[in-house]
């Protein structure tokens, strides 16, 4: 293909994840005949301006799938999940008392504490629960509700009148996507007012997300971020949302595979 300005080809980046779903940094630059690096920025510009949604190694169209499911979501990106859940199950204690969110990341931290004893673990994910129940050492409470199937969690009164029987040592929230300037985003009002609530519950707060949620915008329901919290996510983040999300007040955490950096 010949040689076409950046502009052009990202929106033809666009029209391509658009009209055949998924695709890769490798399929996109043998292509459009560019570096891999040149399609990494040209994908973060266009995650920044929402016109994508970033994936472990490429991207997809925000259009193709409005809100995907929890099955769909599991695979996604998921050395950097598990590299995310690894290092906060590792901030875990013996005796403390945990609330997780529903989400396929929260839900692959539930399956890292299946070795940790002496925690009680209180969720309103169905993933957790089923990552959790045959633990004999580990202390379960499921916060009931209404139950949403694409997100296979519960939300609503009644949930949040279970929450406010309990208070918690830590809370790890997922997200469809995160934003210095918004907050958390979701799908659903009903998800953030919960998120907010359940960050209310808990000493310390933790948002688990890998990095293609960074700056995403999917949606418009949003939980404000408060100053303290900790983002989790894994070290393909744009450094230059990392910056404005410090300069908010929250501590960030970049995992790989084997280690994990914290960062001022």
């Amino acid at each position: 293909m010949p040689s076409i300005g950046s502009k052009a080809r990202r929106d033809r980046i666009v029209h391509l994840a658009t009209t055949t779903g998924l695709a890769s940094v490798e399929e996109l630059s043998a292509r459009f005949g560019v570096t891999a690096s040149t399609i990494r920025r040209d994908l973060a510009k266009l995650t920044h301006d929402g016109r994508l949604a970033r994936t472990y190694g490429g991207a997809m169209a925000l259009s193709a799938h409005p809100e995907a499911s929890l099955r769909q979501r599991i695979g996604e990106a998921f050395p950097a999940k598990r590299a995310i859940a690894r290092w906060a199950a590792e901030q875990v204690r013996p005796g403390e008392t945990l609330l997780l969110d529903a989400g396929s990341t929260v839900g692959a931290l539930a399956h890292e504490l299946r070795t940790v004893k002496d925690i009680t673990v209180a969720t309103t994910g169905l993933t957790a629960l089923q990552a959790l129940s045959d633990v004999d050492t580990i202390h379960v409470e499921c916060l009931g509700g209404t139950l949403r199937p694409l997100s296979q969690g519960f939300v609503g009164p009644l949930t949040e009148a279970a929450l406010e029987r309990m208070t918690f040592d830590r809370v790890f929230l997922g997200t469809d996507g995160i934003s210095a300037e918004h907050g958390i985003c979701e799908a659903d009002l009903r998800q953030t007012r919960l998120k907010e609530l359940m960050a209310q519950r808990a000493d310390r707060v933790y948002v688990l997300a890998h990095a293609a949620k960074l700056g995403r915008r999917p949606f418009h329901a949003w939980t404000p971020l408060r100053e303290g919290w900790t983002l989790v996510t894994d070290d393909s983040a744009d450094p230059r949302i990392l910056e404005d999300l410090r300069a908010r007040g929250i501590h960030t955490v970049l995992t790989e595979p084997e280690a994990a950096t914290e960062l001022p």
